[in-house]
């Protein structure tokens, strides 16, 4: 009797759209790359997409689950769900003989409340013991940190530092980390010199401020969230600029830049000029480029229950820095309607974006057919979007990129579009060095013909 191959029923976006199949790993890594972990999102709450990335990584190569992990700590910035990932390899039969997961763990775990993070992951289901492998990455993560930085983050909680020291047993490199080691055991650790520490206990606000900046003691991400309180806190404004100059962008996403200008406007030229700094070592994408923005109501969800940053936020902050390495560039947004918005650039930019038209359906199809009738002559589409599309999505008539900036786990931008994941300014290298690859091998080509 002959089989009957029944078709596979189709997939949709959460709007409408026949989405593209795709593989387990290609579904991994958009359900990844632009995951605030946990956190409900415009269309599917943050547990179901946790549920849907354990799910997808028995079908996954280990070593490829590991690269994603990798990519989205290193590259993309973000902290939770890489230990997510790195948990639930821990599971896979690899784990500790083809695989060292152990590795992974050591490589991921960039501060010392990560190491208790993860294994309130690890036991989110139920208290279990730690494999072999797991206990030896925590151990070579924990030999990582000052005792400043331990005492930073030895923070109360289900899980504490001296747990995981007591669990995993790390062997300290130097008598000054088993003395380090033997306070936090005891409790004894020297309070650190943060700003939090100092302002708990009474310190007068201007002077902490003002202190700190000029010892080079705060964060880059504690500078931007606290613009405001110093402003409130009469902080001389030649301070404040010191800071700026000391600020390092390495990791802070551009989005932080532009939710920082929405609590201190005043300082909208500074947070500008560091924000572009994120690309000031790359080279101009040729010829010219058209930006087209996802500004549709899903776009103004937030990213997290803990502010009000958004996903229009991470796509214009994606948009400023586009925007200043594009040759000739012209620039659109897409809801129900296409929107051409002037190639401002900085905030401005941001503004006009926001502004072009009211936030409503995601007509994405429409707005490509649209460009590609009226913009003549370009040389690539880049698209910012949470591809959640309306209607159906053909392909450019020119090189198209869709850069998608949430973790749904169905989307448009695949077939003649180069898919990239994610909000950070590494999204603009992966371009550039794409195009940089194919025009070396297309050079390459020619010369052997």
């Amino acid at each position: 009797m002959a089989t009957i191959n029944k078709p596979l029923p189709v997939q949709r976006t959460h709007e409408g759209a026949v989405s593209r199949r795709i593989s387990a790993e290609q579904e991994l890594k958009r359900s990844v790359m632009a995951c605030m972990l946990f956190e409900d999102t415009f269309y599917e709450s943050g547990q179901s997409i946790a549920d849907r990335i354990k799910s997808l990584i028995p079908s996954c190569r280990p070593f490829v689950v590991a690269d994603i992990a990798v990519e989205a700590r290193e590259k993309m910035k973000l902290r939770h769900v890489p230990l997510l990932l790195a948990r639930e390899l821990a599971r896979h039969p690899a784990s500790g003989g083809v695989f060292p997961v152990s590795e992974l763990l050591e490589r991921i775990i960039q501060r010392p409340d990560e190491l208790t993070e993860f294994l309130a992951i690890y036991w989110k289901e139920k208290r279990q013991p730690l494999s072999a492998q797991v206990k030896k990455g925590l151990a070579r993560a924990f030999v990582k940190f000052s005792a400043y930085q331990l005492a930073k983050y030895n923070r109360d909680g289900a899980v504490k530092l001296r747990d995981v020291m007591f669990l995993v047993h790390p062997k300290p490199t130097t008598e000054k980390q088993e003395e380090a080691w033997r306070m936090l055991a005891e409790g004894t650790l020297p309070a650190p010199d943060t700003w939090e520490v100092a302002l708990s206990s009474g310190a007068d606000k201007r002077d902490t401020w003002i202190r700190l900046i000029q010892e080079n003691k705060l964060g880059s991400l504690a500078f931007l969230r606290n613009l405001r309180n110093m402003e409130q806190a009469d902080v001389p404004e030649a301070v404040i600029r010191r800071g700026f100059e000391e600020l390092n962008t390495e990791r802070v996403l551009p989005y932080r830049f532009v939710a920082a200008a929405r609590y201190a406007p005043k300082w909208e030229p500074e947070l500008e000029n560091a924000m572009i700094r994120c690309v000031a070592n790359h080279a101009q994408l040729p010829g010219k480029t058209v930006l087209l923005i996802d500004v549709s109501g899903s776009m103004d969800a937030i990213l997290s229950s803990k502010s009000d940053t958004t996903r229009i936020d991470a796509a214009c902050g994606l948009a400023v820095l586009m925007r200043e390495i594009c040759e000739r560039v012209e620039i659109f947004t897409f809801s129900s309607d296409l929107v051409r918005v002037p190639a401002r650039r900085g905030f401005a930019l941001r503004d006009a974006i926001n502004k072009s038209q009211e936030h409503s359906s995601t007509y994405f199809g429409r707005a490509v057919s649209a460009i590609d009738r009226n913009v003549p002559d370009y040389d690539r589409l880049i698209a910012i979007t949470d591809e959640q599309s309306a209607d159906s999505v053909g392909g450019p008539k020119g090189k198209g990129y869709v850069v998608n900036v949430a973790a749904y786990k169905n989307g448009v931008g695949y077939g003649s579009w180069t898919h990239i994941d994610g909000w950070s300014e590494h999204v603009i290298g992966y371009i550039m060095e794409l195009e940089r690859w194919e025009k070396t091998q297309l050079s390459g080509n020619e010369q052997e013909n």
